[in-house]
């Protein structure tokens, strides 16, 4: 009779702790990254975008970096001209 008692005791707290184990387990996946779909993938979206951005306006600042200064003072030869000038 007390072995029943206990067994049944016994039954009744685990029972009641996984319970709450399954309660932490599933407020513990909800939060995870892997896990929630709505999250992850609102957060792979954002880096996506800031990814893109950055990549944009660093090539835009290397090429503003790299720009054509103006029009260089070079002597070009008289035989190689449109009309050229022999001597």
């Amino acid at each position: 009779m007390a072995e029943r008692f206990y067994n049944q005791t016994c039954c009744l707290i685990f029972a009641q702790q996984f319970k709450t184990m399954s309660n932490e387990q599933q407020a513990a996946q909800e939060k995870d990254f892997t896990r929630n779909w709505v999250n992850s993938s609102r957060f792979l979206f954002y880096l996506q975008v800031f990814c893109i951005l950055a990549f944009v306006l660093g090539g835009c600042y290397r090429l503003y970096n790299q720009r054509y200064k103006g029009k260089p003072d070079v002597e070009v030869q008289g035989s190689s001209k449109y009309n050229p000038e022999y001597k």
